[in-house]
């Protein structure tokens, strides 16, 4: 049975702030980091930690919205202008800081055999590409990196080459927030990097997002779902 609490990160300028934890029936397992959609740390995420875990890893979900507004969550599309608005707000620089601050709480859990990847979501997918690029605790960043449908990623291509870990992208054909242009622009960086993987899918945006109805496309979802379940399964049980 999956265990649920809330852990305390120590941020590197002194403030704290949350993260919810899910634990595997285990009580062990590798770790990842869960980086949430501009809908905050809502059910969604909640869930998909959840699932993590009854798969058998530790995965931790910090509040990356806490210097803006601790605890914003929102069920579904209502919250999708207050959540884009704090998005827009969000400092990437910062917002590395905290992310590093997070992958290292999560090495020092008991819980946490050693190896650790992310994934992220929407905001989080664009999260979870600096977490490969510019995460580096102790001089070591994560083992494995999963990125769902991150509109800045090909904004931010010139850091492709500091990626050090096997990285894989998952992007809707049919998303209006991020052109086929910027997606293809995506796929040129890597190209040559087999360790880097870029997925397709006949979907829009946030085709993963159970809690977002007009989003969501559960085909296209449960596909990305099981291909980033093997893709850890192979990165972070070695």
């Amino acid at each position: 049975m999956v265990a649920t609490q809330i852990e305390t990160i120590t941020a590197h300028d002194g403030g704290t702030f949350d993260a919810f934890c899910a634990l595997p029936e285990s009580g062990r397992g590798p770790g990842i980091v869960l980086f949430q959609e501009v809908f905050g740390v809502n059910d969604n995420m909640r869930a998909l930690a959840s699932r993590l875990a009854e798969h058998g890893y530790v995965a931790l979900v910090p509040d990356m919205f806490w210097r803006l507004e601790r605890g914003f969550q929102s069920k579904d599309e209502s919250g999708i202008a207050e959540g884009m608005e704090l998005a827009q707000r969000l400092d990437l620089d910062v917002a590395v800081h905290d992310m590093s601050a997070t992958l290292a709480h999560l090495r020092a859990l008991p819980a946490c055999t050693g190896r650790t990847g992310g994934v992220g979501f929407c905001l989080g997918g664009t999260l979870a590409y600096l977490f490969a690029t510019s995460v580096r605790p102790d001089g070591e960043g994560p083992d494995a990196v999963v990125s769902y449908y991150g509109s800045g990623v090909h904004g931010m291509l010139d850091k492709v080459g500091d990626i050090a870990c096997p990285v894989m992208f998952h992007y809707g054909d049919d998303d209006p927030y991020i052109s086929g242009e910027a997606i293809g622009a995506v796929e040129a960086a890597v190209s040559g990097r087999p360790e880097i993987t870029v997925y397709h899918y006949a979907a829009g945006h946030a085709f993963s997002n159970f809690d977002a109805p007009s989003f969501h496309d559960p085909d296209a979802a449960d596909l990305a779902w099981g291909r980033t379940l093997a893709f850890f399964d192979d990165t972070l049980n070695g």
